[in-house]
């Protein structure tokens, strides 16, 4: 097999680290060219190619989160992950497991980790890498990785997210709440959200927000029902779509540009949290992006010609 059969066959994985560990699509589609840069600049082939590139993969990763840290502290609003429509690494037999594990609520539960810890818990707990491969990839003894994974533990178990266990039913109740928005239906918005729903959108100052934060089931159903009639009116549709995992929706303005992404936690027959991202910079992988701010001024005249 050659090097570039090598790395193609490994390619899914490595990307999926990476974005576990950045959150971001396209700082991970970064680190995973410049690990095979480094693969094919390399004169000696390793005893395990997939060992070689999973340690390559991660210790870039670390190194691009350390600045991105930064950048993320000084970020207008609550900062969210970049959507993920599918994850190129599939196992069936931890297929929900994985599916969570990218979920929007468990990477922000990550950000509470620093670098290295969050690649050993990254490595260990979703890959199953074992301890041997997790200090050769981050560059510490076995017994300091341990170390590492204990107080990621702590951090995650303290609030790791619940998911609806039925995917089929989260499917269901998502289907059901999208069709609600799209008739403007009030009364069925509100019996599909959990009393304490919170909704929260992420423009990082780069358009109009869709809300900073919104909490309650009557405040978040009267937000939605003011807001998406409008933007149906000047024919921005959305399509249904699995996003980080989790049923959610793609948003698009009249000419097919990707305006926005919702996405829904789904616990016990409710949606728990709506999460909005609207940001221009995180939507570039989805397709041409579309300007919000045009469409925020289109449904600000339409509502004023109504009046």
């Amino acid at each position: 097999m050659s090097k570039v059969e090598e790395f193609e066959e490994l390619r899914p994985l490595l990307f999926s680290i990476a974005y576990r560990v950045l959150a971001s699509v396209a700082e991970a589609e970064d680190a995973v060219q410049e690990t095979w840069l480094r693969y094919d600049g390399s004169a000696t082939r390793p005893a395990s190619v997939k060992a070689f590139l999973s340690a390559t993969v991660t210790r870039i990763s670390i190194d691009v989160l350390r600045s991105a840290r930064v950048r993320r502290e000084e970020y207008v609003g609550p900062w969210f992950p970049e959507p993920l429509l599918s994850d190129p690494y599939q196992d069936p037999a931890r297929s929900a497991e994985l599916a969570d594990s990218v979920s929007m609520a468990a990477l922000l539960l990550l950000e509470r980790l620093s670098p290295l810890e969050r690649a050993v818990f990254v490595l260990r707990e979703v890959f199953g890498f074992g301890f041997d491969e997790v200090a050769a990839a981050v560059g510490r003894s076995e017994a300091a990785c341990r170390q590492l994974l204990v107080r990621a533990r702590r951090h995650v178990d303290a609030g790791r997210p619940r998911f609806e266990a039925d995917r089929k039913e989260r499917q269901q109740l998502a289907a059901r709440f999208f069709d609600a928005l799209q008739n403007g239906d009030m009364d069925g918005l509100r019996s599909l959200l959990a009393a304490d729903v919170r909704m929260v959108g992420d423009g990082g100052g780069k358009a109009p927000q869709l809300a900073n934060a919104v909490a309650g089931a009557e405040n978040v159903a009267r937000v939605l029902g003011t807001i998406f009639p409008w933007l149906i009116r000047i024919d921005v549709s959305f399509e249904p779509h699995e996003i980080n995992g989790q049923p959610g929706a793609i948003f698009r303005d009249r000419d097919g540009k990707v305006l926005h992404t919702l996405t829904l936690d789904v616990l016990d027959g409710q949606i728990q949290t709506i999460r909005g991202v609207i940001n221009p910079d995180k939507l570039g992988h989805l397709g041409p992006v579309a300007d919000a701010w045009a469409v925020d001024r289109e449904v600000k005249q339409a509502r004023r010609r109504t009046t």
